[in-house]
């Protein structure tokens, strides 16, 4: 089957996860991305089971070649590389790629058809263009961190690298764009995305409250502070539930399923604004309602009749789960030493 990528050359100077993991999906889609590493491999390859986790997500089915970069002989075989490409993509530090001649304005002039990809930490025109940038820096920087935790704790990062994870998926999508431009148009590009201006746009429902209140957000644990019931815990038997029921008719159907029809009738918890100014009434008793049902109850009886609600599930429950497991995402692939591993596939199936 022909894919949406076939014949497509694509050079990854990445390291790490963004640059990586959008070439990933390039990947997905049939190109041949080529990766470059140093001779003593990429960054990741030297932090031990995290990076090595790395590795194995973001870089199934590319050809790694490895070029000492700091060489007239590893410059000259990476200009060939370029040459033969139709995309080029690095996030490695500011300044490197220049330092070899490989920078974009250089590329770019040698091979005007060439999609040019940089993807940084705090983009390549502000004061802080020099430095480098992980997801953590882009999470404290952002905003991301002081409005997630406890209202009473200290700010939070995501549990996992989501700026770094989404970042890739801008970065791809705009690849993508770039690509499809040359195709019409017949004239190459360059690319810039940022860890930065990903982890502000991500947070774009918070963003507009604000520009429009001009009231910052804070940190408030669960629940969405301007809506409820919304985002909120609801603990069972054998764990716990998320739910969301913050509309009119859902609040009064909630009320309905847990027998408690006097709550969508109660002064407190009559309109939304009422229901945000008594949370913590209004929390006191849907739990209540839940805490003698298990997760299975509690979802049998919700989701069948329009509530939004979710399992709080563990790694292992994830794993297991029949959904998760009818989208494909857990795959099999052989690794260099010829064991097979399991791995997460792809998340663009074509055709």
């Amino acid at each position: 089957m022909n894919q949406p990528l076939d014949g497509v050359r694509v050079v990854d100077f990445g390291q790490f996860i963004a640059a990586p993991a959008a070439t990933q999906i390039l990947v997905d889609l049939g190109a041949d991305v080529i990766k470059v590493e140093p001779v003593t491999g990429e960054a990741a390859r030297t932090i031990g089971l995290y990076g090595e986790a790395i590795l194995r997500t973001y870089n199934r089915g590319k050809r790694a070649v490895a070029v000492d970069l700091a060489t007239p002989r590893g410059q000259q075989l990476a200009h060939r590389l370029v040459a033969d490409a139709d995309i080029v993509v690095q996030n490695l530090r500011p300044g490197v790629m220049e330092r070899f001649g490989l920078g974009a304005a250089a590329v770019r002039a040698a091979h005007p058809q060439v999609i040019y990809a940089t993807v940084s930490g705090f983009g390549l025109h502000g004061p802080s263009k020099q430095r480098a940038g992980l997801d953590i820096a882009a999470q404290a920087e952002s905003g991301i961190m002081w409005v997630t935790g406890e209202a009473d704790g200290e700010p939070q990062r995501v549990g996992f690298p989501v700026v770094d994870a989404a970042a890739a998926q801008v970065f791809a999508q705009a690849i993508l764009g770039a690509y499809v431009r040359r195709l019409r148009f017949g004239t190459g590009d360059e690319v810039e995305v940022s860890l930065l201006e990903v982890a502000v746009h991500l947070q774009g429902p918070n963003w507009g409250e604000y520009l429009l209140t001009g009231k910052p957000p804070v940190r408030s644990g669960n629940g969405q502070p301007t809506v409820a019931p919304a985002a909120d815990i609801m603990p069972t038997l054998d764990g716990a539930i998320v739910l969301s029921a913050y509309s009119a008719p859902h609040f009064a159907k909630l009320c309905e399923l847990i027998a408690r029809p006097d709550l969508a009738r109660d002064e407190r918890f009559e309109s939304n604004a009422a229901r945000v100014r008594n949370r913590s009434a209004l929390l006191i008793e849907l739990r209540a309602a839940f805490a003698d049902q298990t997760t299975d109850q509690a979802m049998d009886l919700l989701t069948p009749n329009g509530i939004v609600a979710g399992r709080i599930s563990s790694y292992d429950a994830v794993r297991k789960n029949p959904d998760v497991e009818a989208t494909g995402l857990f795959i099999e692939v052989d690794g260099a030493d010829g064991t097979q591993h399991t791995t997460l596939g792809g998340t663009v199936e074509p055709g």
